[in-house]
């Protein structure tokens, strides 16, 4: 195929068949099929009231006109059907005979079914044949009809010359459909493949919340878990360990609340940011501050605020147990911002096994999650304490 007529060879378009697409059936509207058919039934009408309706032939004759129109209903149909599966070879036969057909019925003076055979054959040709071979069937056809008619010339001329722009017009029709169906597959093609795509997005969007989600819950309760451990380890108090235990089990419920927090903001039910940091940085004890006028965050960007926070706070608890932490939430113009801060631990840190006990794969998630939705992301040691910087569109 051709991007463009210009780059198509001369002799390429002289043996190019029109659009099969154009020659459908199913590109042709109702109406239309209904016109065609209705026209077909006229023309073959009008054949046959023309050749018997002034009783010229009678006995054999008459049988033998019949025939003849049979005939040309016959391979006329043979045609039409060998065209339009672009056979060129049965095509140019079937062609061939209507011509001679025509002749003989012009010999036996059923002149209008001579006629119309030679004219319709000749339209038909140019509509649906490759150009080189519909050039030389129409100047067959419209010379027959000239040779026969030559009284006539005026009405000669006339019709071969409303007949050969006739097909002409009806062969830029056929290329047209076909250039539309060809247009209206590509497009559904394409609407097919955006909808796998977005499906295949939408199916890597939930498996990233549920991953980040279950991360940071399982990582929550091994810090836990961790913990109670260590103090069983070093003979600590009975209940200091169950409480250990116990935030761990909170932390497995929270984590299928989150999971079910998750799969509502997919389907649009998020709540609102504000409040859900109010209730973590009031359950890990840490300060807020929101800055500029709140309003409604789209989807990926809410989670993509909670998710870092969430992860942020967990790692404060992880590294730095006992430090101050500060959240704030700076609504921008056209982007919004979550910074979360905390100072030296008080306790030096966390011990290395406690430390080592998370996933390590927190700051990466964050980061890529920030660059999927076209932010930011920046974490790294500030003032003996540790800072993440989230930025996002909203």
């Amino acid at each position: 195929m051709y991007d463009t007529p210009e780059e198509e060879p001369v002799t390429g378009y002289w043996t190019r068949w029109p659009s099969r697409e154009g020659l459908e059936r199913e590109a042709e509207s109702g109406p239309r099929r209904v016109l065609t058919v209705l026209g077909r039934i006229v023309i073959l009408i009008s054949v046959t009231w023309g050749t018997f309706a002034d009783g010229r032939f009678t006995g054999w004759a008459a049988a033998a006109a019949a025939g003849g129109l049979v005939a040309m209903v016959g391979l006329s149909t043979v045609y039409l059907n060998t065209s339009r599966a672009q056979r060129l070879v049965p095509s140019l036969a079937a062609a061939a005979a209507l011509v001679v057909l025509a002749w003989l019925a012009n010999w036996g003076h059923a002149l209008v079914l001579a006629d119309l055979t030679w004219l319709g054959l000749a339209v038909m040709a140019l509509v649906r044949l490759p150009p080189a071979p519909a050039v030389l069937v129409a100047v067959a056809a419209l010379g027959s009809y000239t040779a026969a008619s030559w009284a006539s010339w005026l009405s000669v001329v006339t019709s071969v010359g409303g007949l050969g722009l006739l097909g002409f017009l009806l062969r830029l029709d056929i290329e047209a459909r076909g250039t539309a169906r060809r247009l209206l597959a590509q497009e559904r093609a394409a609407r097919a493949a955006e909808a796998e795509s977005a499906a295949l997005a939408e199916r890597a969007r939930i498996a990233r919340e549920i991953h980040d989600v279950l991360a940071h819950s399982l990582s929550a309760q091994l810090v836990h878990l961790e913990a109670a451990r260590l103090m069983l380890d070093a003979g600590t108090d009975r209940e200091q360990v169950r409480e250990r235990v116990v935030a761990a089990r909170r932390m497995a419920q929270d984590g299928l609340a989150e999971t079910r927090q998750a799969l509502s903001a997919l389907r649009g039910e998020l709540t609102p940011v504000g409040d859900f940091l109010v209730e973590l940085t009031g359950r890990e004890r840490a300060v807020l501050k929101v800055a500029g006028t709140p309003r409604p965050l789209a989807a990926e960007a809410a989670l993509a605020v909670r998710r870092t926070a969430q992860e942020a706070v967990t790692n404060v608890r992880k590294h730095a147990p006992g430090a101050r932490c500060e959240v704030e939430l700076r609504y921008l113009p056209d982007a919004v911002e979550l910074e979360v801060r905390n100072s030296a631990s008080p306790r030096g840190g966390a011990s290395g096994e406690l430390a080592a006990s998370g996933s390590g794969y927190g700051l990466l998630g964050m980061r890529e999650r920030a660059e999927l939705l076209g932010g930011t992301l920046l974490a790294g040691q500030e003032d003996g304490g540790w800072r993440v910087l989230l930025r996002v569109p909203a």
